[in-house]
């Protein structure tokens, strides 16, 4: 279990993480999520004590990373994938960090085998693709057979196959018990491979959460309604954060800012037949949009970019 307790981040008079505490617990795959700029790479080094909280404190398993006599077998963590010496043959990468823990020759060439690298370990890791790099800085992290692993973008040039194999990967860690903290900007990836989320936003805790309920509860879904008294629906629909929508078809609208339920009750109190009553629950990618859009560091203006 990872555990963040107000942690507070300040680079001189700048602060990157504000009081921010979560609990990453064991046996689910939590999604680490944030635009650019939230401080989720702050946030991931103070947990491995590369960087000192200014406050707040942030332990893995019962106590702080520095404080493993073996850290390598307790938390495996990819941050970034080419902080490799590029002379060195990927075994030899491995070996070297094995020998610092006593770790078996063995485990060095089952990890190879299980990144799909066997064939390329006695390449020089110079010589090495993106995606190569990114199977070499997993092999790193699960060296130690960690029972917690934390990955920045572990997708990060991957191919399709890699894409499939590190999300079956991820969930097979969580299924052992195994205290998985994956970051990634990827959506779609994350809905298919996360149970919980925690998001931030320019270093605050925005949600945390299941992402069953995140999806659910977000304001981002729709409503697709059919009615032959679509204006005095509208009408009695009208209310702070509420939009209505009109399709071309007579009768068809689109609101957005309430759920099914409340148009339900709405129309039958109002006596207006509804002939469609239609949810279109957000993906992922639309309700994390909808929580952070005002905690983008950096909005691309979109408009007229093309002039």
């Amino acid at each position: 279990m990872i555990t963040a307790q107000d942690l507070t981040k300040r680079y001189g008079d700048r602060t990157v993480v504000t009081d921010l505490s979560f609990t990453v617990r064991s046996g689910t795959v939590t999604g680490f999520l944030g635009p650019n700029g939230a401080g989720k790479s702050t946030t991931m080094r103070m947990i491995l004590g590369l960087d000192a909280p200014t406050r707040g404190r942030a332990t893995v398993g019962d106590r702080s990373y520095a404080a493993h006599p073996a850290p390598l077998t307790e938390v495996g963590a990819l941050l970034e994938a080419r902080s490799v010496h590029p002379g060195r043959t990927a075994h030899h990468h491995l070996r070297a960090l094995a020998l610092t823990h006593g770790i078996p020759k063995s485990r060095v060439e089952h990890v190879l085998g299980l990144t799909g690298l066997t064939e390329a370990a006695d390449r020089r890791v110079k010589g090495f693709s993106l995606g190569m790099g990114q199977r070499l800085g997993i092999a790193a992290a699960l060296l130690g057979d960690p029972a917690t692993v934390i990955l920045d973008e572990p997708v990060n040039g991957l191919d399709p196959e890699g894409v499939l194999w590190i999300r079956n990967l991820l969930k097979s860690l969580a299924a052992e018990g195994r205290t998985v903290l994956v970051s990634s900007h990827l959506m779609s990836e994350m809905a298919l491979t996360a149970d919980h989320l925690v998001i931030i936003g320019r270093g605050r805790l925005l949600a945390d959460t299941t992402v069953t309920d995140f999806v659910r509860h977000s304001g981002a879904g729709t409503v697709k309604v059919v009615t032959p008294d679509a204006a005095d629906l509208v009408r009695h629909l009208t209310a702070p954060g509420v939009t209505v929508t009109t399709a071309d078809a007579p009768g068809h609208l689109t609101v957005h800012g309430t759920d099914a339920e409340h148009i339900g009750r709405t129309a039958a109190a109002h006596g207006i037949p509804l002939f469609e009553l239609t949810p279109n629950t957000a993906s992922l990618e639309e309700a994390f949009m909808d929580l952070t859009h005002d905690a983008v560091e950096y909005p691309a203006a979109l408009e007229g970019a093309a002039a």
